[in-house]
């Protein structure tokens, strides 16, 4: 099985390698928001499953600036998921990923538990590594976005890390522009068949670290990063300049100045 080629980039945009103007431009624009504090990300909400237009201006441009936003209720909230649905759905979030340990209803529920055949990590009490989410997935069916919604604290750990990935790919280009040209090739990054029983239940999967999604109306489109820091069932494609950039994004995600 085959999936569509997804593009990498945009010509004449930020993320054109041969458009220095552009990325400079966006370049300046986002580092004005490169390390946030978490005042800068709450937003505090009264009802999530209707937003006024105050919560949801306020959500929608903290995501702009930072790629991300966090919102702490006011009153608890019921515990079923209909918070969630109406929360994405007041953003457009409607097109759901049925992954392979979702929900019947496509929103998945990350706790520990029995799992049959083969064992996912996010069901467990393991430390997951850097990852995005949904890297495994073809191409056509990439996550462009998602809502983590805390029923209940864990007893113990459940701490996130999170990196920006507009401030990574500006790291990288800075450095050299040869990474990103490595990382945006359509052959970077594969993830091996998934076999469970024998059977194949997803064929390799192969695809750009970075690539752009187009956006009506916006001529840059939007930045797009599938990536997982597992050291086994990843494939690099085997370069020099591949290997190096894989390197150095390791080290910029052990800088803690780099992440949140």
């Amino acid at each position: 099985m085959t999936s569509p080629v997804y593009p990498t980039t945009l010509a004449h945009s930020a993320f054109d390698l041969s458009d220095n103007a552009a990325y400079a431009a966006w370049r300046e624009d986002k580092l004005l928001f490169k390390t946030p504090e978490m005042a800068d990300l709450m937003v505090s909400v009264e009802n999530p499953h209707q937003l006024s237009k105050t919560e949801m201006l306020a959500i929608a441009v903290r995501c702009q600036h930072y790629n991300m936003a966090i919102y702490q209720l006011q009153s608890p909230a019921a515990t079923d998921k209909s918070l969630v649905h109406e929360l994405g759905a007041q953003f457009s979030m409607i097109r759901l990923d049925s992954n392979l340990r979702a929900d019947e209803d496509s929103v998945t529920s990350l706790e520990v538990r029995a799992q049959s055949g083969n064992q996912y990590i996010p069901y467990t009490n393991k430390a997951l590594s850097w990852h995005t989410d949904g890297y495994y997935n073809y191409l056509d069916k990439q996550i462009f976005g998602i809502i983590m919604h805390c029923v209940q604290p864990a007893s113990a750990g459940g701490v996130n890390r999170l990196l920006n990935p507009e401030q990574l790919y500006i790291s990288l280009r800075d450095e050299n522009p040869a990474y990103i040209e490595a990382l945006m090739h359509p052959e970077a990054m594969t993830i091996p068949d998934n076999v469970e029983n024998g059977q194949v239940i997803r064929a390799a999967q192969s695809g750009p670290v970075f690539s752009v999604k187009a956006v009506t109306g916006l001529k840059q489109g939007r930045l797009h990063m599938r990536y997982s820091a597992r050291k086994r069932n990843i494939i690099w494609r085997d370069t020099a300049d591949t290997l190096k950039a894989v390197e150095r994004m390791i080290e910029i995600m052990a800088d803690d100045d780099n992440v949140q």
